[in-house]
């Protein structure tokens, strides 16, 4: 039986396997929801939490979570625990990104597919498949695969320059690569960049660390102004932290090789408070998911989701597909998601809503309304973008009333979702499930900004943290050099609290993050998702004035918060 004139099957990265087919029930962000190693689901939330993907054919309708996902699938690559194949229903680039480099710079090619949705369907009823000389065979089907075109392309006569080579080997590839991706997309044309944002500079594996020093040795340069993420160590004060010299000079080395690349050393998470934030309309080519999201969605610029590796080709070419959200057409909500929040709430809320809106459309663009009559904060549209983008793949939403585009009208055949009161009780216990006792108070994920640290510094009001309960905040350097000013670092450290800078709860490791803790608490979303899967600790979720309390006392608060007890 041939289904190929019938059903589209699009084979974007080219190898023969065979194996076990896993049907997963929802995406899952590769980074800090499968562990690089073994290939083994280690996300907490994920429903197929202890699966391993490794020598399987991998279905999920597309990935979600983190930019870095591509690091962690050239890592299973390199390492002989990558799927056999990865298969998706809808777009998807940082595992298919992760997957083409590993082929065409490591001889490590992991098949791509993407199916449409009756035969996508179909393989996930099967037990096995095989890829066989572009021949997609389970059961008694046999399905011939299609291939994306980058001769399709319209490229500039500076584009053809690049993929000639004129400006060296290193941009060549870049050009190469961008030029595949943007054919996987369906784009047509590639589009100028004004900047970029590298966020494969985590020490989380050694294919960041062999990628960069690749790219670099090979000459490659930036050409675009490029700012660079959260690194894995505190750069100039790592040898008076206790950290291990062999993992310190690799991750010293892997931030040092983008920055000799041409990057400023900004090392944070959290870009858009920056002095040159990307203005409204800005095309501009970041990585990292919070970062894109937020500069989407709050700021109005415009960026795809970009996976690592590809951020650098990006900058070494100020050139990105012109697809997804560079076009305005993209950029509309496909469903609407209305909050009836309480009447009362504090900064704690904004992350739940960003975690439940991402629940509520877990590949779609939202558009949140029913908090037109409130005031949020930069801090807290960053708590909302970030969690958000632990369980949404869209690399954007909307809030009524507050972001720019925040009146597009929605999609025909929209749907709607309600977030009640219900979902936030069940969310907040869900985070909250841990022990009480709690042994490390965790702040800046993404990095803290001066604000939070005069507000964290306020809330602990000159009281001194607990023995027991370590208590660490994460700044970029332009925070911890306006906090040092003021004089908020020196308050904060009398109390007891580490400031570090450079490094954000997504890339600390042991010693640095306690040896001893084994319950967490945090005012993130993002990293109350992730932490589990990453630090393998136990979590609490709170308010900045939670944390700051339990800072002081070591013990989480019992119960619902005062804002969140359904009244009499």
């Amino acid at each position: 039986m041939n289904l190929h004139n019938e059903y589209k099957a699009t084979l974007f990265v080219e190898g023969n396997s065979k194996g076990q087919v896993l049907a997963c029930k929802e995406g899952v962000s590769f980074w800090g929801g499968v562990d690089p190693d073994t290939g083994t689901i280690v996300d907490a939330y994920h429903p197929d939490l202890g699966a391993s993907l490794s020598g399987r054919f991998v279905l999920m309708p597309t990935s979600r979570g983190s930019c870095s996902g591509s690091g962690v699938m050239l890592q299973l690559a390199r390492n002989g625990q990558a799927p056999a194949a990865l298969v998706f229903r809808e777009e998807e680039d940082i595992l298919t990104l992760g997957a083409l480099i590993a082929g065409h710079l490591f001889d490590r090619p992991v098949a791509v597919l993407r199916l449409a949705a009756p035969l996508y369907e179909a393989l996930s009823q099967a037990d096995t498949a095989e890829i066989r000389d572009d021949t997609l065979i389970f059961g008694d089907k046999r399905v011939t695969l299609q291939k994306p075109r980058a001769q399709s392309l319209t490229l500039s006569s500076g584009d053809q320059k690049m993929l000639d080579g004129e400006g060296g080997e290193a941009q060549k590839i870049a050009m190469e690569v961008i030029c595949l991706m943007a054919a996987a997309r369906g784009a047509t044309s590639l589009t100028n960049v004004s900047r970029a944002h590298i966020d494969g500079c985590i020490l989380a594996h050694d294919a960041n660390l062999d990628f960069a020093e690749k790219l670099h040795q090979m000459g490659a340069k930036t050409c675009i102004p490029t700012i660079i993420n959260a690194i894995s160590v505190d750069r100039e004060n790592w040898q008076s932290q206790g950290v291990v010299p062999h993992f310190g000079n690799k991750a010293s080395r892997l931030a040092d090789a983008y920055v000799n690349m041409g990057a400023r050393p900004t090392f944070t998470c959290a870009p858009y408070p920056l002095d040159d934030a990307p203005a409204l309309g800005e095309a501009i080519g970041w990585a990292e998911s919070n970062a894109v999201i937020y500069a989407n969605s709050v700021l109005g610029a415009r960026t795809q989701k970009h996976p690592d590796y590809l951020d650098l080709f990006i900058a070494m070419t100020g050139r990105a597909p012109h697809t997804g959200v560079y076009l305005a057409q993209n950029r509309q909500p496909h469903c609407e998601v209305h909050v009836e929040f309480p009447a009362t709430f504090d900064d704690a809320l904004w992350p739940m809503l960003g975690w439940l809106a991402g629940a509520k459309s877990p590949n779609g663009i939202p558009v949140l309304t029913g908090l037109e009559g409130i005031s949020p904060t930069p801090d807290d549209f960053k708590g909302l973008c970030a969690a958000f983008g632990t369980t949404s793949a869209a690399p954007m939403l909307h809030v009524r009333g507050h972001t720019p585009e925040g009146t597009l009208p929605l999609r025909d055949g929209a749907t709607r979702f309600v977030i009640t009161t219900d979902d936030l009780i069940n969310l907040w216990q869900t985070f909250n499930a841990a022990d009480h006792q709690v042994d490390l108070v965790a702040i800046g994920s993404p990095h803290a900004s001066l604000a939070e640290c005069r507000n964290f510094a306020e809330c602990l009001g000159g009281r001194n943290c607990h023995p027991d309960t370590k208590t660490i905040v994460t700044v970029g350097r332009n925070v911890l050099a306006d906090a040092t000013s003021e004089g908020i670092v020196a308050l904060l450290e009398k109390s007891g609290v580490q400031v570090i800078p450079d490094m954000c709860w997504c890339s600390i490791t042991e010693p640095v993050f306690p040896t001893t803790a084994k319950v967490l608490m945090t005012n993130s979303g993002k990293y109350s998702h992730y932490a589990k899967g990453l630090a393998g600790r136990d979590v609490r979720f709170g308010s900045l004035r939670n944390c700051a309390e339990t800072s002081v006392s070591g013990v989480a608060p019992a119960g619902l918060p005062e804002w969140l007890v359904p009244k009499e």
